[in-house]
């Protein structure tokens, strides 16, 4: 399969790559398929891009790179609507927004994407915790990783590869797109 990216280019997957949305997300309702990108051009981020709208993709980091007491309570709606039973390999990321100036960056920490890994099943949930912002500054803690361990990308500490379901781009198909 194929999808044709404004971020990317043409990137190739497999139907198995997908991850389905049966709610969509906040605010995007209407897309419901994804696939999670790893962009080796970029050391910080990965992304989730629709596969129904070319044009949608989210830069997404594991919380843990920046929050390490973060913690996830699902309800039991969540949890069904994710289908999850005992083998619990789920993943959790935050939405990041990066306005113009970059040391504004924030994470939606009261909402993450979770993802059932086993059955490609995702959901944005919205926390119960109300000590969680929507708008978490983060530059200055991922700047802080970067100052510790300058040698090593914030994306190789992460758990990205773990994971097992990313897709990377082919970067010469990104030079035929005008960002």
């Amino acid at each position: 399969m194929i999808i044709n990216t404004t971020r990317f280019g043409r990137v190739n997957f497999n139907s198995d790559d997908i991850i389905n949305f049966p709610e969509g997300i906040l605010g995007f309702n209407n897309i419901k398929s994804f696939i999670l990108l790893d962009d080796p051009n970029d050391d910080i981020f990965a992304w989730l891009q629709s596969c129904d709208n070319p044009d949608v993709a989210f830069p997404i980091l594991e919380p843990e790179l920046f929050s390490e007491t973060y913690q996830v309570i699902l309800t039991k709606s969540d949890s069904e609507a994710l289908k999850l039973d005992t083998d619990k390999r789920i993943r959790y990321f935050t939405i990041i927004t990066i306005p113009n100036d970059p040391t504004l960056m924030t994470a939606n920490l009261k909402a993450p994407i979770v993802i059932n890994v086993a059955k490609k099943i995702a959901r944005q949930c919205v926390l119960q915790d109300n000590q969680l912002a929507i708008r978490e500054p983060i530059f200055a803690k991922l700047q802080q990783r970067v100052v510790q361990n300058p040698s090593v990308s914030i994306k190789s500490q992460s758990n990205f590869s773990e994971l097992g379901v990313f897709v990377k781009p082919d970067l010469e198909d990104k030079k035929e797109i005008n960002i």
